[in-house]
């Protein structure tokens, strides 16, 4: 029987032993009260919630799908009743301001929530998850009149939101986007077009749906410098704030999708339905990207989430599973064969999920701290160097944690054997759900030419200097620790190689642009396991510091960080034999000549 379990004592690990998030939101003006015993008491509340109320129907939501019967959405039996508990409880508005309704906790908290309920119902967390994104949107960018109108709804959960970018001719490249809008003499404006692939953009979870829209002014700068971003309510608000009269607005069809088939993603059709401008005009991607950003971090963290919960559910089908005898010989003799889990292969798999697991956690963890930072901050130095490492590391957190929960859920499933193929024991729906999380929110493709044009190359390396002076001033200070060398060694190693390396891209690139986009994903991935490495020896430092309590979570932690160091960090070493090699092995085949053999 399938289950779930909220892996707090290793949450509590990362946030009050090895980052020490206490000691930093102690220094931000309005999280005084935010206590480790506070955060402790969120997190075991939202366990149960994602354990007692969210698992339970993800299986039945995933066979039952949306509901789609001329434009209306109606989700799976049970998750209307969920999403009015959720916001019975408060969850909505957790870590948002206070002003307009929220609870102002931390956004570090919220980073473990998210992972909660996408381990328990990744289809079902989407729905608040686009609306704190549109709540990020917002509060951001719109007018005094907007927050007050819209943020109080977002807030309490009565309203929902969705982001509305792509379109049936044009997905990464918005600049071809074609949905118009028609200023009005009120101030507001007619907004005409289609859309596609809109998570939640129809269902019967919330009173109103507040679609955020990209749309082109008339006369508006071609490709993406003429874009602006609109509020196009599914209904009117009216000026007391309840709901009006019908937008002009309809969902034209769901989606027959591979996965997250509990949520609604829709064609959304636009017939001059009433929108109000957000920021300044031809500013929309600007706006966007807010949302983007927030969405690119949480599916990041649906990732982390689906390899957690199939880690966990392969954890127990090999501790369970008999076959054959250990090679060394039998483990339990009393039993007909031994439990798989004793296997070599079956503990590779195993310790490559958890190791991805909780290298992904610490990451995330630390991502939430800098955006608290960023967000509250009194110093300005903290608060930019905050905001460079999140436009640096973004991509990363996309990237790489939705590329290692992809691998988890198959070695998950693989674990299974072919018990794994079948749908009742649950394995191949988390295959199907985690791989939309590399395409969706940019591909991670695209968030690897992003890291390496933009956040990289663009400003000489600036941000990624910031980071490997972080992970530079940890290795000297801990260089000398026996205990420590066999884990600081090779991540000194590869920080210093990064730097080298981005050198040499950036020095082909001047010449030749291909050579940027050849080493991108090569590229990213390397960051990555310097981050989870960086990350993986602060772990082993805090918990080699209690070996003599004698417990056994800090003795398996090593273990996991020994097993991440010797099996999955040298895959830097093919990273970087593949980054050497440069364009020329991809660019040199002429496009005519991959079909030869046809």
């Amino acid at each position: 029987m399938a289950s779930y379990k909220a892996p707090l004592r290793d949450m509590q690990f990362v946030m009050h032993e090895v980052l020490e998030v206490g000691n930093t939101l102690a220094t931000l003006p309005g999280y005084e009260d935010a206590t480790p015993d506070v955060l402790d008491s969120v997190l075991e509340e939202a366990a149960k919630f994602s354990e007692n109320v969210l698992f339970p129907l993800n299986r039945t939501g995933d066979e039952e799908g949306c509901h789609f019967d001329n434009g209306e959405v109606k989700t799976p039996k049970g998750f209307k009743e969920a999403y009015q508990q959720f916001i019975e409880g408060g969850w909505t508005g957790l870590d948002c301001d206070p002003q307009y309704g929220g609870q102002g906790l931390p956004k570090v908290v919220g980073f473990s929530i998210s992972e909660m309920q996408c381990s328990a119902n990744m289809a079902w967390a989407m729905y608040p998850g686009l609306s704190h994104g549109a709540y990020a949107a917002v509060n951001n960018h719109g007018t005094d009149e907007q927050k007050a109108l819209y943020l109080p709804k977002l807030i309490d959960g009565t309203w929902s939101g969705t982001m509305c970018l792509t379109e049936p001719h044009c997905g990464t490249d918005l600049g071809l986007l074609r949905t118009k809008a028609d200023p009005q003499a009120d101030g507001s404006y007619l907004i005409s077009g289609t859309k596609i692939f809109i998570s939640a953009g129809e269902h019967d979870l919330t009173d109103n749906i507040l679609h955020l829209v990209l749309a082109r002014l008339p006369d508006a700068p071609k490709d993406v410098k003429g874009i602006s971003l609109f509020i196009v309510p599914k209904f009117i608000p009216t000026a007391e704030g309840g709901v009006g009269a019908r937008n002009k607005l309809a969902c034209g069809s769901l989606e027959h999708k591979m996965g997250i088939k509990a949520n609604a993603t829709c064609v959304m059709n636009f017939d001059g339905a009433v929108g109000y401008l957000i920021g300044e005009p031809n500013k929309g991607m600007q706006c966007m990207f807010t949302m983007m950003n927030a969405a690119r971090l949480g599916v990041g963290m649906q990732g982390l989430g689906l390899n957690e919960v199939s880690y966990q559910q392969a954890l127990a089908y090999a501790k369970d599973r008999l076959q054959m005898r250990a090679l060394a010989g039998p483990k339990f003799p009393d039993k007909p064969a031994d439990p798989i889990i004793v296997h070599p292969d079956v503990r590779r798999m195993l310790l490559t999920m958890k190791a991805y697991a909780e290298g992904g956690r610490v990451f995330s963890t630390w991502l939430g701290l800098l955006l608290d930072i960023e967000t509250q901050s009194q110093d300005e130095a903290e608060k930019q160097d905050a905001s460079d490492l999140l436009a640096l590391l973004i991509p990363v957190a996309k990237a790489f944690m939705t590329d290692n929960g992809f691998e988890a859920t198959n070695l998950g499933l693989q674990v299974f054997g072919g018990h794994g193929y079948i749908r009742e024991w649950g394995m191949e729906q988390f295959v199907r759900d985690a791989r939309i999380s590399q395409i969706y929110e940019g591909t991670n493709g695209i968030q690897a030419l992003d890291l390496i044009g933009r956040k990289v190359l663009m400003d000489q390396a600036t941000k990624l200097r910031k980071f490997t002076k972080i992970v530079h001033k940890f290795c000297e200070a801990n260089g000398d620790d026996e205990q420590l060398k066999e884990f600081i060694e090779p991540v000194a190693s590869l920080n210093k190689q990064i730097l080298d390396i981005t050198m040499q891209i950036g020095m082909q690139s001047m010449s030749n642009r291909d050579e940027a986009g050849a080493a991108a994903v090569d590229y990213l991935r390397l960051l990555g396991h310097l981050v989870y490495g960086y990350f993986w020896a602060r772990m082993v430092k805090t918990a080699q510091a209690k070996a003599d309590t004698g417990d056994a979570f800090y003795q398996a932690k090593v273990a996991t960080a020994r097993f991440y160091f010797a099996k999955l960090f040298p895959e830097h070493l093919s990273l970087t034999a593949k980054l050497k090699a440069g364009a020329k092995p991809l660019m040199a085949l002429d496009s005519e000549h991959f079909a030869l053999h046809l």
